[in-house]
């Protein structure tokens, strides 16, 4: 019958297309599986944790803001203890040392009780010292010895020895509103924290470097 023939034509040329072009055709079945199998066994991305870092170089002092900061991705096991996660756990907080850019921000770079815990047994403690010209020689670290002068009697005591300079806030401004002087904040021993204490508020506060 003419359908009959017209449909074992139809099949025979399609047999003849497919042997023509057998091999380009298994050469797109075998690219199809290769790219299937790289789907199953890829490997799935490693997991990470977004931490917060300094965007740009920061001096000590800064007091931060967003545009001072950014996320980065570090690997679980990467990520230093202290790190700081959330933006509201930095902004508005003050640096307690530099930090380059990129560096991961930790609890012990920010003003506040963490500092001491470089130093297991030490009190954070912030005092205003008369002399600014004298606090702008320190650095973060430096170990001085902490006098109190008498202005009337003229002696001088030792309050705190080898205390810990953990950080040099800035300046709060130029409004005028801020005490003459310069803010330091230091480690000390529990027992001498009552003695600085009195010091910075009744005598000459000033430091020596502690050998």
């Amino acid at each position: 019958m003419p359908a009959r023939d017209d449909l074992a034509r139809a099949r025979s040329r399609l047999r003849r297309a497919v042997l023509r072009r057998r091999r380009l055709i298994a050469a797109g079945l075998l690219a199809v599986a290769v790219v299937a199998g790289l789907h199953v066994v890829a490997a799935p991305p490693p997991p990470t944790v977004a931490v917060l870092a300094a965007g740009r170089d920061l001096p000590a002092g800064t007091l931060l803001d967003d545009d001072d900061l950014a996320h980065v991705a570090l690997p679980p096991d990467g990520v230093p203890d202290g790190a700081t996660t959330t933006l509201g756990d930095a902004v508005g907080r003050t640096l307690a040392a530099p930090v380059r850019r990129g560096e991961p921000l930790t609890d012990v770079r920010l003003v506040g009780t963490p500092l001491a815990t470089a130093d297991p047994g030490l009190t954070a403690l912030p005092v205003r010292m008369p002399d600014a010209g004298a606090v702008r020689l320190l650095a973060v670290g430096d170990r001085i010895d902490l006098l109190a002068t008498d202005p009337q009697s003229g002696t001088t005591d030792t309050v705190a020895a080898r205390a810990t300079v953990l950080a040099l806030p800035a300046p709060a401004g130029t409004t005028g509103a801020e005490p003459p002087g310069a803010l330091v904040v230091v480690g000390v021993e529990p027992v001498e924290v009552a003695a600085v204490s009195g010091a910075a508020a009744r005598l000459f506060l000033g430091y020596a470097y502690a050998r």
